[in-house]
This record gives structure tokens, C-alpha cells and sequence, in this order.
């Protein structure tokens, strides 16, 4: 079971102060052990008050402040040496597969094979439809983008036919250095979420907000569709929202191949302080 931090890399934080920049976080949250650093995702931000998953509680206002993730993780990247650096999630219907399978092999090729790639449809329905998706059918339009990526790492001379996405063979270099490709793990929560997974990810990240309990049930039916379809077992990356051992022991009976802890943008001496707190409690728990 492997430990990590996600986060928004962000220009600010909530009061509007300089949050830490991605490189001296990177560099922290790799001194302390961790293995992963992922960060959220929002090109805009839409002025309009719109539903989102944290409930009645307002968007929080740095997440008009997040920078470009390829562009901030290739700082954090080049900071580390062994951190995992990845997105928790890009959402895959505001960007070009073509554009993104580029991106996204550099970034694996130059951190030396690092990159984890998580990717989501957006709850954000204004948001991606000023990307010109219409936000009913952006699932289909998820679907068919992750199975670009997925051809244009794997093939030499890569073609796409689709409702969505279409393309005749093509030269598209260069390839991640992971193989197949980076692992993608998709981030969702509703009942369709398993056949998702299954169909086009390797994995799942479950929503920050849940609870243990809550990503007990998903997790073990995510697991019971894979073997029915013969499939590998996909991988179970999940939030720990508490310092609790009690928690984490089952956290553990899940059997997840990754914890990740929530670090909210802060100023350098902040988020430095919390990132001791998290890894002194990782620290105690070796033994998982």
C-alpha cells in the first residue's frame, strides 16, 4: 500500500496569500517518503453558481487559481528524482487527445517513466460546455478520448475512427516510457463508474469526500466485475480524511494500491508543517 498527496497546485491560496510552488512542494512531499504527488484540474472557473460535489458548501475560490497540471507537475517533476507525479484528475473532455497524448508522453519520458494520469468527464457542466462538449454527452466523449491516448502510446502509426474523435494513421511521438502506457485511473461515483474502469482505465480514485465505508462496497464490486469479465484486477486509489488508525486499518483490509491524503493550497511554512504531521502518522504505520 503506497502513500500519497493530492492536492491543488494553485497560485494562491483561499485567503488570497502565495501558495508553495509546485517544485519546493514536490520536493518536500518527496523527502518525507511519499510516493505521489496528484493535482486537481480546472481551466476556468464559471462565474455562474452552479452545483458541485462538495454539497451546499461554496466552491472554494482557488480553484479560479490552479495552474495548467502538465506545466506544474514538469516543475515538480524535475525537482524529484523517485515522486510519482500524476493528475487527481484532468478532466478528458476540455482538452485534445492528440494535444494530450503529446503532453502527457513528454511529461513520462522526461521524469523517467513517473506519471500517473487520472482522468474524469467534469462535474462542472458550464465548464466543459465552454469547451464546446455538450455536458450530456461528455462520458461518451471521455470514453472515446481515453481510448485515443491509449492507441496513440501503443501504436506506431495510430488511426481513430470514432463518434467523437477521428483521425486517419499518424506518426505521434514520442511513446511514455512506462509500457504499456501510464496507468490511468478514472475518478467518478456513480453506479456506471465500474464498467468504466473496466472498459478504458486501469484503475479507480474514488471521490476525496468519501469515507472508508463508503468506498468499502465499490471497491469490493469493482473487483467482482473484473474477474467476471476476466479482466486484471484494477488498481483502488482512495482519500484517508482522518489520522485515525482505526481508519487506516481499514483502509488496509481493502487491500488499495494507493492512500492519498488531501493537502489544500497553503503558504510555504503551512504546508510544510501539515506534510510532517501526515508523514510522522505514514511513519507509525509501516507495518501496512
Amino acid at each position: 500500500m503506497l502513500f500519497g498527496i493530492s492536492t491543488f497546485l494553485t497560485d494562491v491560496t483561499e485567503t488570497g496569500e502565495p501558495a508553495v510552488r509546485p517544485a519546493e512542494l514536490a520536493k518536500a512531499v518527496e523527502e518525507r517518503g511519499f510516493e505521489s504527488l496528484l493535482t486537481a484540474e480546472h481551466t476556468h472557473m464559471p462565474a455562474r453558481p452552479t452545483p458541485w460535489p462538495g454539497g451546499d458548501a461554496p466552491i472554494p475560490a482557488f480553484f479560479r487559481y490552479t495552474y495548467d497540471p502538465f506545466v506544474a507537475l514538469s516543475m515538480a517533476a524535475a525537482a524529484t528524482r523517485r515522486l510519482r507525479v500524476g493528475t487527481g484528475v484532468t478532466v478528458l473532455t476540455q482538452r485534445d487527445p492528440i494535444l494530450l497524448a503529446k503532453e502527457a508522453a513528454t511529461l513520462d519520458v522526461l521524469s523517467g517513466g513517473r506519471l500517473i494520469l487520472g482522468i474524469g468527464a467534469g462535474w462542472h457542466r458550464i465548464e466543459v460546455r465552454n469547451h464546446g462538449v455538450d455536458p450530456k454527452r461528455r462520458f461518451g466523449v471521455m470514453r472515446e478520448r481515453a481510448r485515443v491516448l491509449r492507441r496513440i502510446w501503443t501504436e506506431e502509426l495510430p488511426e481513430f475512427h470514432g463518434e467523437h474523435v477521428d483521425f486517419d494513421a499518424m506518426y505521434s511521438f514520442p511513446k511514455p516510457v512506462q509500457r504499456p502506457h501510464p496507468p490511468i485511473l478514472l475518478g467518478g461515483w456513480s453506479e456506471n463508474v465500474y464498467g468504466r474502469v473496466l472498459d478504458y482505465a486501469d484503475g479507480w480514485l474514488s471521490p476525496p469526500e468519501w469515507g472508508v465505508e463508503e468506498v468499502t462496497g465499490p471497491a469490493g464490486r469493482l473487483r467482482e466485475q473484473a474477474a467476471e469479465r476476466g479482466l486484471p484486477e484494477p488498481q483502488i486509489n482512495f482519500f484517508l480524511n482522518s489520522l485515525d488508525s482505526g481508519d487506516l486499518e481499514k483502509a488496509a483490509e481493502i487491500r488499495p494500491r494507493r492512500i492519498l491524503f488531501s493537502l489544500s493550497p497553503m503558504v510555504r511554512d503551512d504546508a510544510l508543517r501539515r506534510l510532517d504531521e501526515l508523514a510522522e502518522f505514514m511513519a507509525g504505520h509501516n507495518d501496512f
